[in-house]
């Protein structure tokens, strides 16, 4: 591949060895006359570093404006919120594996609500990129996919053996394809909804399942044969929610638009009734939510 020279520098004059790989193309490209902009240089650093050698750097590739960008660098608030996020998937799955598994019930909701939090915090900071879009992914890949899965096997699958396995799998498997089909659909699909229920949705599901059985085990008993296979068929069933074509109502627009005064009423009333036992309620919720996606999609089905 050839090499195009600095603005300015004839076709057949040297590149001043930039393509070394000792730093040499920003003391001989953006120091040298005639000098460059940042942007520029970006765009030739990504076009000649090979990256070989000891690095911590991202360099990243996106269009603005219809034009292409290169920028170097992560965006550190949004990151460290993901990060967090991430780690709280992370301590769920070692609190499954030793026993705890109220704890690791609410690390799964604190990571569902830095979850939340981070985009947010990226749109408020325009510090959107593409490295914290994949990154967002692989953690709530960890946190949503993962660690529900490993919940709710050690919590009450482990004794169906091979079925117990499958079933868990099923789940964290459907998070992968629920995420990768979001993030090659971005840009496409009306953001007013969510296509399949999301996996932050989807893990709370599986987890205040859990939570209320752990809450009122004296009358459902953890390893009583028929609620094994039920919290089977359920997060096999939250498994497939995620992979479907059901259109849920994704919320991001509600904050922006005014509801009549009674709206607020009902939202104080629900949360009353939520409070009286946080994870029923929070459980029968989801459960509400989940199904208005099929009960909507069946009537739109039936009048089309």
């Amino acid at each position: 591949m050839t090499t195009q020279p600095p603005i300015g520098q004839p076709n057949n004059a040297p590149l001043n060895n930039s393509s070394s790989n000792d730093g040499s193309l920003q003391d001989n490209v953006a120091t040298q006359p005639p000098f460059i902009d940042e942007h520029e240089f970006n765009i030739r650093l990504a076009d000649n570093d090979s990256y070989d050698g000891l690095t911590f750097e991202v360099i990243e590739a996106e269009v603005a404006e219809g034009k292409r960008v290169v920028s170097r660098g992560v965006y550190l608030a949004p990151n460290l919120i993901t990060t967090l996020s991430l780690l709280s998937g992370f301590y769920s799955i070692l609190a499954s594996t030793q026993g705890e598994f109220y704890k690791a019930a609410l690390a799964i909701f604190l990571s569902a609500i830095l979850d939340g939090a981070d985009g947010r915090v990226a749109r408020m900071l325009n510090a959107q990129s593409p490295f914290g879009e994949q990154y967002d992914s692989l953690a709530d890949m960890l946190a949503f996919g993962v660690a529900p899965a490993i919940l709710i096997y050690s919590f009450a699958l482990e004794p169906l053996g091979r079925i117990g396995i499958g079933c868990a799998f099923v789940f964290t498997a459907c998070a992968a394809f629920r995420l990768a089909r979001f993030n090659v659909q971005v840009g496409i699909v009306d953001k007013k909804y969510f296509v399949g229920l999301a996996s932050p949705l989807a893990a709370i599901l599986v987890t205040s399942a859990v939570m209320v059985a752990v809450d009122h085990n004296e009358w459902i008993g953890q390893y009583d044969t028929a609620v094994m296979l039920l919290f089977a068929a359920w997060v096999v069933t939250c498994g497939l929610l995620m992979v479907s074509n059901v259109k849920y109502y994704s919320f991001k627009e509600f904050d922006k638009k005014k509801v009549p005064f009674v709206v607020l009423i009902i939202g104080v009333l629900v949360m009353s009734i939520v409070l009286y036992d946080i994870p029923v309620g929070i459980l029968a919720i989801g459960i509400i939510y989940a199904l208005s996606g099929i009960v909507t999609t069946i009537r739109t089905k039936v009048k089309g």
